[in-house]
């Protein structure tokens, strides 16, 4: 998975002044989590934009002072008014400790049953995965190109080795439903067969009665 780097600085204070003061100053408290003791710093809010306002999710590395932990986004806050960020709690991440994030569906493949005017239904955009660090996938793929009016696609059906989806085998991730204008799949399928098998029209009588003369 992709990571985003945050440029911070240890907080030597923590009470509600200092707090006040780094917020009037356009930087953002955190707070690190996971590690032998937590670690309290800041960073200016504008540090925080590709990793907060975006679709996709990234894992973090907070530098402060030479040091560089990874770390995931856990929380963060924002102000009621202002929608300015104004708190953020991150945990730190381990080689050898599995973690669990929500992570983006990516469709591909074109359905059918939408070429047939059925209508799409996206139920979960995310996912929560569990897994190694270094096995994080940026996205979950979820191929719908064999998905029929009526047909959905589950959990169970986009198992991968590298990590573990934290949802029972039976959620549905993405389906297709029928719509007013929709076609079903199977009539389309028996109208093709039933063409195909069908004798070629006969020639009109016209035709009919040159060929009769010219046999004569």
């Amino acid at each position: 998975m992709k990571s985003i780097t945050i440029k911070g600085s240890k907080r030597e204070s923590v009470g509600k002044v200092a707090t006040k003061a780094l917020r009037n100053a356009g930087m953002v408290p955190c707070v690190i989590y996971g590690g032998d003791k937590a670690m309290h710093f800041s960073a200016e809010e504008l540090a925080f934009k590709k990793l907060v306002y975006t679709p996709n999710v990234y894992t973090a590395t907070i530098s402060v002072d030479g040091q560089k932990i990874p770390a995931i986004l856990k929380e963060i806050q924002f102000h009621p008014v202002s929608d300015k960020i104004i708190h953020a709690d991150f945990y730190q991440l381990f080689d050898d400790k599995e973690i669990t994030m929500k992570i983006p569906v990516q469709l591909t493949g074109t359905s059918p049953g939408v070429l047939n005017g059925g209508s799409l239904r996206f139920t979960n955009r995310k996912l929560r995965v569990k897994a190694l660090p270094a096995n994080l996938p940026d996205f979950v793929t979820a191929d719908i190109s064999g998905l029929k009016i009526g047909s959905k696609l589950v959990v169970a059906s986009l198992a991968n080795d590298g990590y573990t989806f934290m949802h029972p085998d039976n959620t549905v991730v993405v389906q297709v439903r029928t719509s007013r204008n929709a076609t079903d799949d199977a009539e389309d399928e028996e109208a093709e067969a039933t063409e195909a098998a069908a004798p070629a029209p006969a020639q009109n009588n016209l035709q009919l009665i040159e060929n009769k003369k010219a046999l004569q």
